[in-house]
């Protein structure tokens, strides 16, 4: 739990830092989206990857290298002297957090059995959303009093921590040493995403599209081509295993949940940023802002989980996704002073609570979409590709970000409505695809 949630601090602690890491080393805020997707982009990328690295060389050993990976990098990243350095210390710790997430959760799974193993997973659950929630106000406070560098400093004590509780207590299943790792289709995603994202990244900064960012996206589009030839030749023994294409529910609640969580993670980015550089909010305030999010999500995730085993995960899912664009519209109403009460604390509450119907469901929606044989590759399938969402919507922020104080404000607007369109668009898209049938008692129970 300890070693998880030093990913899921920094992944939403950052965002908090961004005005103060443009003003020290950006000097051009349309490279800032970078900070985020230099993380983002290897996580995302390689996250099924460190899962089979555990499978195969063992869980502990690679959660341990993942964590050590991690706090090098952290470190890196506090002693940043230049923006380049800092993007590169950014995806060494993308690496780490991809090597330890799957495997933090996949040692629990190994470890208890039955009710004793829900309790454990569902105690993980919990931990990674207080991380997520308190982390953005630590952070913000940290930037005020200390400066942004000690958000990656906080990180090594931990670290340190997780690392000796690991070599301590942790003991390891025997592993099957004969598979074979899908180390080309790891490097083709890779370089894919990364392609796609620079292009995109490059296209909606400043200068706009031309023959290098047009020249980047097709290269990253033959390269994704090449991942699904890799995969398909591989057949069940590929990282993305393509029998799980042959669901249509399950086709479509990931291209609902790449739209959803990308147009989340696009509106997390901006919050923060609006309120610091626009409405004059100190980092700590800011961060705080966000609070309210993650400790809906934490209270109400349970109570939404088990519904979505009595009724079914498909209404949920579409009143959820519905009621996140509602909030994001929300963000309308947002002024140049950024009322926290009556203009800022509205949108968030009530995209909190869509997204509550979203989060647990979405997972349950996931493994009965699957045969039993593949419920751990959909998982990860599906967490891989709600942090694409992120990463792609991200790197279209560019010229926003780039914008000047007064501008934010008109940007953020414009944001929030195409935000709004892509959870109108992710209902749309679980209403045509996913069954309309609630699950069957016996299918409850077990």
């Amino acid at each position: 739990m300890l070693a998880s949630s030093l990913a899921f601090v920094d992944g939403s602690v950052v965002a908090v830092g961004l005005p103060a890491i443009g003003n020290n080393l950006a000097g051009a805020s349309a490279e800032l989206p970078w900070v985020v997707n230099a993380y983002l982009l290897p996580l995302s990328a390689l996250l099924l990857f460190g899962g089979a690295l555990g499978d195969r060389f063992g869980r502990k050993s690679i959660l341990v290298l993942g964590v050590a990976t991690f706090a090098i990098a952290s470190a890196s990243c506090a002693f940043s002297p230049t923006l380049g350095w800092l993007l590169v210390s950014r995806a060494l710790q993308g690496i780490g957090a991809a090597l330890l997430l799957p495997n933090s959760l996949a040692i629990l799974g190994q470890t208890f059995q039955g009710e004793a193993r829900g309790r454990a997973v569902g105690l993980w659950a919990a931990t990674a959303s207080m991380a997520s929630a308190f982390g953005p106000v630590l952070g913000g406070w940290l930037i005020d009093t200390v400066g942004w560098r000690a958000i990656f400093y906080i990180n090594l004590p931990f670290a340190v921590i997780a690392i000796a509780l690991a070599l301590l207590f942790v003991r390891d299943q025997e592993t099957d040493k004969t598979g074979r790792l899908d180390l080309p289709g790891a490097l083709l995603a890779t370089g894919a995403l990364g392609a796609m994202v620079w292009a995109l990244t490059i296209g909606a900064g400043p200068r706009g599209w031309s023959s290098a960012s047009i020249t980047l996206l097709s290269a990253g589009i033959i390269l994704a081509a090449g991942f699904l030839r890799q995969e398909m030749a591989r057949g069940p023994d590929a990282m993305v295993p393509p029998a799980l294409f042959e669901s249509r529910s399950f086709v479509g609640l990931n291209l609902a949940t790449l739209m959803i969580y990308g147009a989340l993670g696009g509106f997390f980015v901006l919050i923060p940023y609006l309120l610091i550089e626009a409405a004059g909010y100190p980092a700590t305030t800011a961060g705080a802002a966000l609070l309210p999010f993650s400790i809906i999500m934490m209270v109400a995730g349970p109570f939404t989980g088990a519904l979505a085993g009595r009724i079914g995960a498909r209404w949920l899912l579409i009143a959820g996704s519905l009621t996140v664009a509602a909030g994001f519209l929300l963000g309308l109403r947002i002024g140049p002073e950024a009322a926290y009460w009556s203009e800022v604390s509205p949108c968030i509450l009530l995209t909190a609570i869509g997204m509550a119907a979203i989060a647990a469901p979405l997972t349950t929606a996931i493994l009965a979409s699957v045969d039993d044989a593949h419920a751990g590759a959909a998982s990860g399938i599906n967490s891989a590709i709600s942090r694409v969402g992120g990463l792609l919507i991200t790197a279209l922020l560019g010229k926003l970000l780039a914008e000047r104080s007064d501008m934010l404000l008109p940007g953020f607007h414009r944001a929030a409505i195409a935000f709004a369109g892509l959870a109108i668009a992710s209902a749309v898209c679980i209403a045509l695809t996913v069954d309309r049938s609630p699950p069957s008692l016996e299918s409850t129970e077990s």
